[in-house]
């Protein structure tokens, strides 16, 4: 909601700058988002009096004018405008201005003639022929309004309010009007707030003329108010309502339609206006939609309606979508005679499903869909009628249609001011409580007090707390520990994703957050078979676009994509992990089991090593033991060569690999990439409860060099668990620290070399123990093929 100051400035006092007011706003429970002032690039611009026009010498098109603009003499401006005439008041940049988009005006030579400044059109102040309708588009603005030679432009033309931004949450739709806005700040400054009561003289005759309603679905249009203006004279509003919807964000178009806008910001309760003449019968039903209806809206584009949405037609056809936008068959025309000022209440829920289902949202809608009051309608259609007999626009028929099914009981609280102070941990009188919510239109009686209709989200007395706690003052109330409440913990599952994150975060690698949802086209730059069970995805219903239109199957193109983002913006090196879940289809699931996965993924100064380290790291950490690591050479994402495939008791839990050429070139990567994902909720259930701890060792280790030759296939990591499964209980650790193929080796082997640690705990282990340990471990390795280096 954009709140204009000078608006505001009507209805309630604030005497502090727009800073200091969006902190006192926010404080109190409006959020604002920002502030600026209209023009602010506009600078050194004055209001000038053309003197005279006399042609250039050196040019057909140029003429020098002679501009009074409130100095002693004139300045001599060098124009090539053809519509400006002597006597007329023009914006001036003088030298030193600034325009929108950052031009500067410097005084200079046109065709050898001095030019002291430049007259503007509309265009360069930021401005359009919808703020001054008198004016030409592509010529230079002759201002009509009073004012004086001299004048700052920002003053001579309304050129500057400030617009305040709030970030209105579903539950104050009240707030999306000046009115709600002025309400709340009145009781944050202790204003008075002045509020108007419409009057309408009118001009006889009688409504029932020209129109009758009936009400079809009372359920969803709890509320319909209607008045007529008949002798409707179409015309450009006057500046100052121009200048209101102009600071608001809404486009001044004419007097009627501005008017309807004018209000709807006024009162937050949207209007729709028909050309009487387009209702056929003069008779509006409010109804469901038949099966297969289309109606053409303002905009042009033809709507197909189903029987959910709520219609208002007249005997023939629909005319609007109700909440929604109006039919171009009752749009007002230059030729318009009478209108009808519709001011209906609608059900926001339905409003909400019927925008969706045509694919239209509008300010209206979404004002309706967050629930309005149905007392507003009144209130509303008499200001419209009001404004229309201000600015001449018509003639307001007497008689008003007004078929109310709205609930007519309000909402009653009890009031007690000992609970709300125990509960807000504060001491405020019950005085002070009265005077706030009197002032918030709440009615205060005994121990009662009675919501007003534009608040339903008050429902409780915690709700209640909540109005005094806002404008006590947050900031007031004392810090207090929270009684009654169990001290949190965390969950055993929420403990293991911090180590995991934790070990990553240590291990060099930034946390990232992708989108669960995906394009379809990313399986095929991942290389995904047709076939494949992954691409049976979950397909989102209303995604935001193609890009996010089904649930992923697989992370590992989510990781690409950030690997791929990283290395265009010229990153030399990226290291990322995240916790993000996968979506997979069960036969006989409504809904997909959510699988957490860990993704990994690294470019730059890194290789397959690299990667391998940080994940056996963190299964270390995780104490997940024992695990054997697979080759692994047809998943279509890695490099055939380079891959391998977790497990812990022949259970999968995941898999690591370079990514495969065509896939970078996919990803428009130029680099090698690496790729892990490893299955949360396996290693969690696979990883060892119990953890023990052991002394520092009181004697000396003992160790074995082991220079070993196998078959080149045979993977290294069966020759570690062969040492591990032999060596005996005093092995503490076996590390590889060499693999080597070249001339000195036979071809189609390769050499491996495995440094052994082998300790006691009870006393100094023997050379004699030690080499039988050795002796073990090659008697077992020889049933391999694996035999010692010569």
């Amino acid at each position: 909601m954009d709140l204009s100051m000078r608006w505001l400035s009507e209805f309630v006092e604030i005497d502090t700058d727009a800073h200091t007011f969006a902190e006192d706003m926010t404080m109190s429970g409006s959020k604002v988002e920002g502030y600026q002032t209209e023009a602010a690039e506009v600078s050194n611009v004055v209001v000038g009096k053309v003197l005279s026009i006399v042609p250039h010498e050196n040019s057909d098109h140029l003429v020098i004018c002679q501009v009074e603009v409130g100095k002693e003499s004139p300045v001599q401006i060098v124009t090539g405008a053809t519509n400006v005439v002597e006597g007329a008041l023009v914006p001036v940049a003088l030298d030193g201005a600034t325009l929108p988009g950052g031009v500067k005006i410097k005084k200079g030579k046109l065709r050898g003639v001095v030019s002291e400044g430049m007259l503007c059109s509309l265009g360069e102040l930021g401005l359009t022929t919808h703020d001054f309708p008198y004016a030409i588009e592509d010529g230079i603005f002759l201002i009509e309004e009073e004012c004086e030679i001299g004048q700052d432009i920002h003053d001579a033309i309304r050129l500057n309010d400030t617009c305040v931004e709030f970030e209105i949450t579903p539950n104050r739709p009240d707030c999306l009007s000046v009115i709600g806005l002025a309400r709340e700040a009145a009781v944050t400054y202790r204003k008075p707030l002045r509020l108007h009561e419409p009057v309408v003289k009118g001009s006889g005759g009688d409504i029932s003329e020209y129109l009758r309603v009936t009400v079809e679905n009372p359920v969803l249009c709890p509320r319909y108010t209607a008045k007529a203006v008949k002798n409707v004279r179409v015309k450009p509003s006057p500046l100052w309502m121009r200048e209101c919807l102009r600071a608001s964000g809404v486009r001044p178009i004419n007097n009627l339609v501005d008017i309807t806008n004018y209000v709807m910001l006024e009162y937050g309760q949207p209007l729709h206006a028909f050309d009487a003449k387009y209702v056929e019968g003069g008779h509006i039903i409010v109804r469901n939609a038949h099966e297969g209806e289309v109606i053409e809206t303002l905009d042009g584009v033809e709507r197909k309606l189903n029987p959910s949405m709520l219609v208002i037609s007249d005997e023939q056809k629909a005319v609007a979508i109700a909440g929604v936008m109006g039919g171009e068959n009752s749009a007002i025309m230059d030729d318009t005679n009478t209108v009808i000022f519709e001011s209906a209440n609608f059900l926001g829920s339905s409003v909400r499903v019927t925008a969706r289902g045509v694919g239209l949202r509008t300010d209206s809608s979404a004002r309706f869909e967050k629930g309005l009051d149905p007392k507003n309608t009144y209130k509303a259609v008499m200001r419209a009628c009001e404004l229309v007999e201000l600015l001449d626009a018509g003639e307001v028929v007497d008689g008003i249609i007004d078929v109310d099914n709205s609930p007519k009981e309000p909402t009653v609280i009890e009031f007690d001011p000992a609970w709300i102070n125990r509960f807000l941990g504060i001491e405020v009188s019950r005085e002070e409580m009265v005077d706030i919510l009197t002032q918030l239109d709440f009615v205060v009686d005994g121990d009662s007090i009675i919501v007003p209709s534009f608040r339903g989200d008050v429902e409780h007395k915690a709700d209640i707390a909540e109005e005094i706690a806002r404008f006590y003052g947050y900031n007031k109330i004392p810090v207090t520990a929270i009684r009654g409440v169990a001290k949190a913990q965390l969950t055993p599952i929420q403990k293991f994703e911090r180590t995991i994150h934790k070990t990553l975060q240590a291990s060099g690698c930034y946390e990232v957050m992708t989108y669960s949802f995906i394009s379809p086209k990313y399986y095929d730059k991942i290389g995904l078979p047709e076939s494949s069970p992954l691409r049976d995805s979950v397909v989102i219903s209303n995604p935001l676009g193609e890009d996010t239109s089904v649930m992923r199957t697989t992370t590992l193109p989510s990781m690409l994509e950030v690997l791929s983002r990283n290395y265009n913006n010229r990153n030399a090196s990226f290291f990322g992990y995240e916790i993000g879940n996968e979506y997979i289809k069960k036969e006989g699931q409504e809904l997909p089991d959510e699988n957490a996965q860990i993704t990994i993924g690294l470019y730059g100064d890194c290789d397959f090593y690299t990667l391998k380290g940080m994940v056996e790291t963190l299964l270390e950490r995780l104490h997940v033991k024992t695990f054997d690591i697979r080759p692994q050479t047809e998943h279509p994402t890695f490099h055939p060569g380079r891959c391998a495939v977790l497990f812990l008791n022949d259970v999968r839990i995941g898999i690591l690999g370079e990514v495969h050429p065509n896939v970078l070139q996919n990803y428009g990567i130029g680099t090698k990439a690496y790729l892990a994902k490893l299955d949360v909720n396996a290693l969690f259930s696979l990883a060892d409860e119990v953890v023990e701890y052991r002394p520092m060792p009181k004697f000396p280790a003992a160790t074995r060099d082991l220079s070993l030759v196998c078959n080149e296939e045979l993977p290294i990591i069966e020759i570690e668990k062969a040492i591990r499964a032999s060596a005996g209980s005093h092995l503490e650790d076996v590390k590889l620290f060499d693999v080597y193929q070249g001339a000195q080796i036979e071809a189609g082997k390769k050499s491996v070399s495995y440094s052994m640690v082998l300790r006691s705990a009870e006393s100094t282990l023997t050379d004699a123990e030690a080499d039988a340990a050795v002796k073990r471990v090659l008697k077992a390795l020889e049933k391999m093929d694996v035999v010692l280096r010569a």
